[in-house]
């Protein structure tokens, strides 16, 4: 198949894709029948409010702005966080949450769903929770979390805030027009119809992510165990990411990886968790000298402080591209399905590069082509090692 009609063959796939299924149609009707059901509202004399996040750590650390900001703007505000047990440790020692509320929302944990009731089941559980707690006023920060939002409303939580849409509108009762912008600043938007004020400038909108002086020795430690040279540049690569349709070829990493190596004199790390060892032997076995792999071996603020000491962070679209970010350390984020204009990297642009291929299907926003063959999707595989190596030098030398 030539490119223009696999180009085509794509598209036409995205539509269908995006064109709610049957059993999403019912789920709909379901969903607008249980919207006019009538819930008394919980009355709660504290000024508490919860923010619902759900989904990964990247999503998660694009809220750290908003939240500071409510902070700064609100100091007597209670505010409390519900995410997922897999993102929450984004938020350790995070001053600007009173408490965060751990909870295994269902489509976004790795477990099996038993039932088809699994998920209602869950949700009038957390209902009964949440409702003990009280709050007076609930943000569901990701646009179409109908089951976040549906949570709201049977918590009795009299303010419901979300973005308008048909997923979770008829659980609101305060909404707001969604704008093709930056997650960040979606997060913003509703935090401050939330707060009654306007919208914060993107200046007063920075990344939030603390790293202690333990992890910081820690990371010197294991450098030294490792009898890794820290005077000189730490050049880190994380290829890995959740979703197969984000990787790009093992060569072109080896290639990016030994030319940045050489040119800048340096140190080559891979990071990883457990899961992408693999990936990064596989990597390794192309390159001379292979560089180090540290797969497995940190945790979210290890990995923090190790990025603060790296010349340059580069990979594809993922959580640990947002929290080099949040570390002001340079970075090159490979961007395919997803699109940049939402989940790009937060920060001083001239310090950060996105790249992408040409390939006329993207940003499709699929990420799981699960029964697709991988072939037919090669957005991320056709980009360029000579432009990753041009934009790596490009924001090493910005100020």
């Amino acid at each position: 198949m030539d490119r223009d009609a696999l180009v085509r063959r794509n598209r036409a796939l995205t539509e269908a894709y995006h064109h709610k299924a049957l059993k999403h149609q019912i789920r709909q009707q379901m969903m607008n029948v249980l919207g006019f059901l009538p819930v008394p509202d919980h009355r709660h004399p504290q000024n508490r409010i919860l923010l619902i996040r759900p989904d990964h750590l990247g999503d998660l650390l694009l809220t750290t702005p908003a939240l500071h900001w409510l902070r700064q703007t609100n100091p007597s505000l209670e505010i409390h966080m519900l995410v997922g047990t897999w993102s929450a440790d984004v938020l350790l020692e995070n001053p600007d949450v009173d408490q965060v509320i751990t909870f295994p929302f269902p489509g976004f944990t790795k477990s099996e769903k038993t039932s088809a009731q699994a998920p209602y089941v869950q949700l009038l559980s957390a209902a009964r929770m949440i409702r003990r707690i009280g709050y007076t006023s609930a943000v569901i920060l990701r646009p179409d979390h109908w089951w976040g939002a549906l949570l709201a409303k049977l918590a009795g939580i009299s303010r419901r805030i979300g973005y308008d849409l048909p997923e979770t509108r008829r659980f609101l009762n305060e909404t707001v027009t969604l704008v093709n912008e930056h997650a960040a600043l979606q997060n913003a938007r509703l935090v401050a119809h939330a707060a009654e004020r306007a919208m914060p400038a993107a200046t007063d909108l920075a990344l939030q992510m603390f790293v202690s002086d333990a992890e910081r020795q820690w990371v010197t430690s294991y450098l030294a165990e490792r009898g890794i040279d820290q005077n000189k540049p730490l050049i880190i690569i994380h290829p890995g990411s959740g979703a197969a349709s984000k990787l790009w070829n093992d060569a072109d990493w080896a290639w990016v990886g030994s030319t940045l190596a050489e040119q800048l004199e340096g140190t080559l790390l891979f990071t990883g968790g457990d899961a992408e060892a693999p990936l990064i032997q596989r990597i390794q076995a192309l390159m001379q000298p292979p560089g180090y792999s540290l797969a497995g071996d940190t945790n979210v603020h290890t990995l923090a402080a190790l990025y603060e000491r790296a010349t340059i962070v580069l990979g594809p679209d993922s959580g640990p591209l947002h929290i080099a970010a949040a570390m002001k350390t340079p970075s090159v984020a490979l961007f395919g399905p997803a699109d940049p204009v939402e989940f790009g990297p937060w920060g001083k642009p001239a310090r950060h590069a996105v790249v992408t291929s040409t390939i006329g299907c993207r940003p499709c926003r699929i990420l799981d082509w699960r029964g697709d063959a991988p072939e037919n999707h090669p957005c991320v595989r056709e980009i360029q090692p000579s432009a990753v190596l041009e934009a790596a030098w490009r924001v090493m030398k910005a100020e």
